[in-house]
């Protein structure tokens, strides 16, 4: 089993509000997950990241691997170093 940390969609149409997640990597975007590790708010300017450094650490450190955009995200509230 293969798990990401990875966004999910929440918020309504043309209103997008993200979940940092842990899931599966077979799991659906919008569907079961493991652990919610923190919230981005794209709307808003700038954009609010609030993301749980304490469990981000943990999963990474099981060998969660992160997407492309999580890992951007993890980069900025400083989870990771660059």
């Amino acid at each position: 089993m293969a798990v990401k940390i990875r966004l999910t969609r929440m918020g309504s149409k043309k209103a997008p509000f993200y979940r940092v997640i842990v899931a599966d990597s077979r799991a659906p975007r919008d569907g079961k997950f493991i652990d919610i590790i923190g919230t981005y708010n794209p709307l808003t300017e700038p954009a609010q990241i609030n993301i749980d450094s304490a469990k981000a650490e943990k999963w990474l450190k099981n060998g969660a691997t992160p997407t492309e955009t999580a890992k951007q995200l993890l980069v900025k509230s400083g989870v990771i170093k660059k």
